[in-house]
């Protein structure tokens, strides 16, 4: 029923609001709101075959949306992610070095782990953050955050416009992948809280 509902605002986002409703929803996108892509852009790609949407206008307006909500996310981590995680980190499983880690591998991996994580469902939802709070260099941040967004919208932009008024399979075909995402991610932290258990407990011996 909710995910009915989101669908629905949705399209009529995009029905109304013509390129800058594309431009919200993807930024949203690209922040915490539960705003999938997979939704968004293949409704744009049925907006093409309708002669409502340009493609190629389609592309840039999601682009820069996309952008600007990773960008938000980005100075929420720089600002916000360090202080928080010293102060709260703790509860989460998080301490300073960790965040130090953070930063060593966003100076060495930060252009291909943006790139990349922005065809990774829940993860594009999140890694502007932790780039943030590593202070990943604006201008790849920018560049990379753009291309792979770029590239990840075209594709379901096209693949809405090639099965018209049948849109709507690519989310439900696409959840089934989500979900198997999400219990990779899952998996991860579960490795990674019980490395910081066997971690603190050897330092206790």
């Amino acid at each position: 029923m909710i995910v009915e509902k989101i669908v629905e605002y949705i399209t009529i986002g995009m029905s109304t609001g013509g390129y800058f409703g594309l431009f919200i929803l993807m930024a949203l996108e690209s922040m915490i709101a539960p705003v999938p892509s997979e939704v968004v852009m293949p409704f744009a790609g049925y907006l093409v075959l309708q002669n409502r949407f340009n493609f190629w206008i389609a592309v840039l307006a999601s682009g820069l949306g996309s952008l600007f909500g990773s960008l938000a996310s980005y100075y929420m981590g720089a600002y916000l992610g360090r202080p928080f995680v010293l102060k709260f980190g703790k509860y989460l499983l998080l301490e300073e070095e960790h965040l130090e880690w953070a930063e060593k591998w966003f100076k060495k991996q930060g252009e291909k782990t943006i790139f990349i994580s922005r065809f990774v469902p829940v993860v594009r939802h999140l890694i502007s953050i932790p780039a943030g709070i590593a202070k990943m260099p604006m201008k790849k941040f920018l560049a990379y955050t753009f291309a792979g967004a770029a590239i990840w919208n075209l594709i379901l932009l096209y693949a809405g416009f090639k099965l018209g008024e049948h849109w709507g399979k690519i989310h439900e075909f696409s959840k089934e992948l989500d979900i198997i995402f999400v219990i990779a991610v899952v998996l991860f932290f579960a490795y990674f809280i019980w490395k910081h258990h066997k971690r603190r407990n050897e330092k206790s011996r």
